[in-house]
């Protein structure tokens, strides 16, 4: 009966969801009408919102960013010292069962550890397990390694429960929670390891029978043969000098240590950094370095492409009218006032999931439903962590159907986002069940 359902849900994605793009396109559409009937705002009113610096190109530094962890993971991973760690772990995976297992488990960890690291350490972990394993079905190992996303505002990198750890301020009032009442509240521990427990065996459940399977041609996963280079001439010796190579890895290690010596967290530009300075250490040599930015980049067309419509949408998300009115504050009001303070936390998890669809961006979101949840719930007599964690969850939750997230990962394993969203989609409803369940547990204690 799983089975069945997760092969309908495979087959409907597949038949159904156009490429990522054409997917980005469709709900800008589909927000820009429903915006104007939310906010009463005229078309022009609403395209401005859309075209204008705080909506298309308000993610300029994001999509940078992001393009920069598919890119620098990739050619960091390309270097032969980090390829030997990857098969370390792969040489764990012997058959179908521990690939889908090591993969979901170790990239669940690593995201709950810090995001941007672990989205690209799944999926260049699940290219080399599928080289061990060639009979796996290769997009269920690649939605496998992007499913442990699915916990990361829950980790150490939440930006939600770590921005209110140092007080928020919405209005005139400051908001404030202690980790230990956001990250490492019991609730949120067990959830998380429910998660990581339960999610690896349904994965595992999820894998075609050997007729459906869907494998990976081993031709296009060999090493490219290791470019032989000439040194001939003057500028071929500087691009190859050790000392440049040297003074430029010992900068940036020294720097590294110096920013976490100093209280620094990671945060996308430093794992950024640490990337790229690991890949160029890795690598050796300043000119083969190069050469593996330039083949790494071609995967980072979907990011640059894609992440400045997500920006308009987000920008028609956000619009007001005059009376303060915007449509995903017409949603969030929508669940707060058919919630009580039992159901509450659970509402503000569904209708974050909503909104998230619309605003994938985690500060985003904490900036869109913030100043309504949070209000919200101190009236009704909820502690701030426990409506902010609920927040927090449902922006992680549809990120499982939303292919804002997977495109970096996509981009390494070389697929599109049909080819794993129906597998995603059930990891989207048993998440659900288990935050749904931890929820109404939280209110009730």
């Amino acid at each position: 009966m799983f089975k069945k359902f997760t092969n309908g849900c495979v087959r409907v994605v597949n038949r159904w969801l156009p490429d990522a793009f054409l997917f980005a396109v469709i709900l800008s559409i589909v927000v820009y009408v429903a915006g104007m009937f939310a906010t009463k705002l005229g078309p022009i009113d609403m395209l401005v919102a859309w075209a204008n610096d705080k909506g298309f190109w308000s993610l300029l530094s994001f999509s940078m960013q992001m393009a920069l962890v598919l890119v620098l993971g990739s050619a960091c991973a390309s270097a032969k010292p980090f390829k030997k760690a990857l098969r370390f772990l792969a040489g764990l995976c012997h058959n179908n069962f521990q690939a889908i297992i090591v993969t979901t488990f170790v990239s669940t960890i690593c995201c709950w550890l810090n995001w941007g690291f672990g989205l690209v350490i799944g999926a260049l972990l699940a290219k080399e397990v599928v080289r061990r394993v060639p009979t796996v079905d290769y997009p269920l190992l690649i939605a496998s390694a992007y499913s442990g996303f699915v916990i990361w505002h829950a980790g150490l990198s939440g930006s939600i429960p770590l921005d209110l750890a140092a007080g928020k301020v919405f209005g005139e009032v400051t908001y404030q929670a202690a980790i230990s009442q956001t990250i490492f509240h019991p609730v949120n521990i067990i959830m998380c390891l429910v998660i990581l427990i339960g999610m690896p065996l349904i994965n595992y459940a999820m894998h075609p029978d050997k007729a459906h399977t869907i494998t990976i041609d081993p031709v296009l996963l060999q090493d490219e043969e290791e470019k032989v280079y000439k040194i001939e001439t003057p500028a071929d010796k500087i691009e190859h000098s050790k000392i440049l190579w040297g003074i430029l890895t010992v900068a940036g290690f020294v720097y590294i240590v110096y920013y976490f010596v100093k209280g620094g967290t990671l945060g996308l530009n430093i794992v950024n950094f640490i990337f790229m300075f690991l890949g160029i250490a890795l690598h050796g040599d300043l000119r083969r370095y190069v050469d593996a930015i330039v083949q790494a980049a071609s995967g980072a067309a979907g990011v640059l492409l894609q992440f400045p419509f997500y920006a308009g949408i987000m920008g028609m998300m956000i619009t007001q009218n005059e009376a303060g009115v915007s449509l995903a504050g017409v949603i969030s009001n929508f669940f707060v006032g058919i919630s009580n303070n039992t159901t509450f936390p659970l509402l503000s998890f569904l209708s974050a999931g909503i909104v998230n669809f619309f605003v994938p961006s985690g500060g985003g979101q904490w900036a869109v439903q913030g100043p309504i949840m949070m209000p919200a719930g101190q009236a009704l007599g909820i502690d701030a962590g426990r409506t902010a964690m609920a927040v927090a969850w449902g922006d992680q939750w549809t990120n499982m159907i939303q292919p804002f997230w997977a495109l970096p990962a996509l981009g390494i394993a070389k697929l599109s986002a049909r080819d794993v969203m129906g597998y995603l989609v059930v990891i989207l409803i048993f998440v659900g069940l288990v935050a749904c369940a931890g929820f109404l547990v939280w209110g009730l204690l």
